[in-house]
């Protein structure tokens, strides 16, 4: 059902970025490969390098139990639910709604649908039913995969849907097969199906930090074949043990957990508990071997708040993407480790298009620089004209491989996203003289006060430089005088109590590392408000603070930098 010569030339372009001897041969040699007009990545990659291939493609470990499946295994294991699910009735272009956890069910499953032409619609576990009307009516949503223990969300979800569970017999359910695992029978027939190249496989729901989720369709190219960056940017290599900190329902689970590993040839490694646990976890780096790991910097900052011990015998590329990550983190990992963390930058509507790719110098804080195939342009807002400061956008004068098709169902949404030939990613960066790029903030994230444009990151990662930081979230205070004031809600570390003498260490630190423009004159102690993908909702904040100006009332909970004689005394 392959296509050898686009295997091969997908293969071509893989290798040159494995083989390349530094990061900046790799961006200099790489093209995205032609993969002509019909492509399907389970068909003409997957099965290719499964076919009699016995290396480890998954291995799953959790309370109970410790499994592995080769790449011939989850090929098969695929075929078979493949011809399952176009026995009961999903048909190239249906919409597939996935509701599973981190169960080897997630990789079949999608490696199923994608071989039956069928467009998956991942979708986290911890939606409830308001949540999943609104997936299943703007999705479209024609089927259902969901485990047992999920399936009374469903039972006031209306719609024409049908539904198959994992893990038991419902009422009203098609029953998920167990004997994957055995040989075929005779009469059991996988469907032959052959996909465009621009024909849509993957819909992904956006976490939204400030408006509804969006809905990013991903064509059988953007996805499969634009993980080609993500793999360089992860340094994962054939062999090799990946782990990521991810879950099903985001687009980086496509990244870490499914695209950028399978295309390398490297082990899918999932640790599966309950909650996260970082003294389990940094035990499983250990013992299980694993060569790379990825975790966002909510992950990375929950394992400093232990003792993160001696580095995992095996443990080779560690690296962050999802937020930016604060340069006090990657110094205290390099402490303990001896290995830097290299972040990465993409959206639910990209691949990996910045990172500090392997073997490269690192400046810590910054982003990297943009990976091979992709061309990254900072336009002024204001002006739309290039600067070195400004809206990370994407030229589409060639339009990149690695990028969505556009929004489901809000062409709108995707002109407006598209408009005057580039791709606008809502994020503003900067780059120095030597073309490191640095995240600033969301468009609507950087504020202004006294005529200075302050940026959140920039004054949180000098907050977590204090031991009391655990996270925080900088918005800004209306103010008469300045229009705005910086402040500061933070999370406490273990062992501070939101008190005065714990308010005003914060607030003298802040103003002993920040400019002055820049300095909290305010701070909050408080859990932050977050999306289910973990992403701060600073939109929260702000609207916050906005009422609070509004009535003219301080915050209840909130210390005032006028209210500690300290501080009145100091004059900057």
């Amino acid at each position: 059902m392959s296509s050898p010569d686009v295997t091969a030339a997908f293969r071509a372009a893989r290798d040159q970025l494995l083989d390349a001897p530094s990061a900046a041969d790799a961006r200099a040699g790489f093209t995205w490969p032609d993969v002509g007009e019909t492509f399907n990545w389970a068909d003409d990659w997957f099965d290719v390098i499964a076919h009699d291939n016995d290396r480890t493609a998954l291995h799953l470990v959790d309370a109970d139990r410790d499994r592995r499946f080769s790449y011939a295994e989850l090929a098969a294991r695929s075929d078979r639910l493949a011809a399952f699910l176009h026995a009961h009735g999903v048909r190239k272009g249906d919409h597939v709604l996935l509701m599973l956890g981190n169960q080897l069910e997630i990789w079949e499953t999608m490696l199923a649908v994608m071989k039956v032409g069928a467009v998956i619609l991942p979708t986290t576990t911890m939606l409830d039913t308001a949540d999943l009307q609104d997936r299943v009516d703007r999705g479209a949503v024609a089927h259902v995969v969901t485990n047992a223990t999920e399936t009374t969300k469903f039972d006031d979800v209306h719609g024409g849907f049908s539904r198959i569970v994992v893990g038991g017999a419902v009422d009203g359910w098609t029953t998920y097969p167990t004997d994957l695992g055995e040989p075929a029978p005779a009469d059991e027939v996988r469907p032959v199906v052959r996909t465009r190249s621009t024909d849509p496989c993957l819909v992904y729901f956006t976490s939204g930090t400030t408006s509804k989720p969006k809905m990013v369709v991903h064509s059988q190219t953007s996805y499969p074949v634009g993980h080609l960056s993500t793999m360089h940017w992860i340094g994962v290599r054939p062999g090799d043990v990946h782990l990521a900190i991810s879950s099903p329902g985001w687009g980086k689970h496509a990244w870490s957990c499914f695209f950028a590993p399978f295309i390398a040839e490297a082990t899918v490694f999932v640790h599966d508990t309950p909650r996260f646990d970082p003294v389990a976890l940094l035990a499983a780096l250990d013992e299980h071997g694993v060569t790379s790991f990825c975790a966002p910097p909510t992950a990375w900052r929950m394992l400093l708040q232990g003792d993160l011990g001696a580095r995992p015998r095996a443990l080779r590329e560690v690296v962050s993407a999802g937020e930016p990550l604060n340069p006090e983190v990657i110094a205290r990992v390099s402490d303990a480790w001896g290995l830097t963390i290299r972040d990465g930058y993409g959206q639910t509507e990209t691949t990996a298009i910045i990172g500090n790719p392997p073997g490269a110098p690192v400046t810590p804080g910054a982003m990297g620089t943009p990976l091979p195939g992709v061309e990254v342009v900072l336009l002024d807002p204001l002006t739309g004209t290039e600067a070195d400061e400004g809206e990370i956008c994407l030229d589409l004068a060639e339009r990149p491989v690695n990028l969505m098709s556009g929004y489901l169902g809000d062409p709108a949404r995707t002109d407006d996203a598209m408009r005057d030939g580039f791709f606008h990613t809502g994020d503003i960066a900067a780059r120095d003289a030597d073309g490191q790029l640095t995240f600033i903030g969301r468009t609507d994230d950087v504020f202004k006060s006294s005529d200075y444009k302050v940026s959140p990151f920039e004054v949180e990662s000098a907050l977590l430089q204090h031991p009391a930081v655990a996270e925080s979230a900088v918005v800004p205070a209306p103010d008469a005088a300045r229009l705005n004031i910086v402040k500061a809600y933070v999370t406490l570390a273990a062992g501070w109590e939101p008190d005065a003498d714990t308010a005003l260490q914060v607030l003298q630190h802040a103003r002993a590392v920040l400019p002055a423009y820049a300095r909290v004159r305010r701070v909050e102690f408080a859990e932050l408000p977050k999306t289910i993908s973990g992403k701060i909702r600073r939109v929260e904040l702000r609207e916050r603070e906005e009422r609070a100006a509004a009535s003219g009332a301080p915050a209840e909970g909130e210390w005032r930098e006028d209210r500690f004689p300290e501080l009145r005394s100091v004059s900057r």
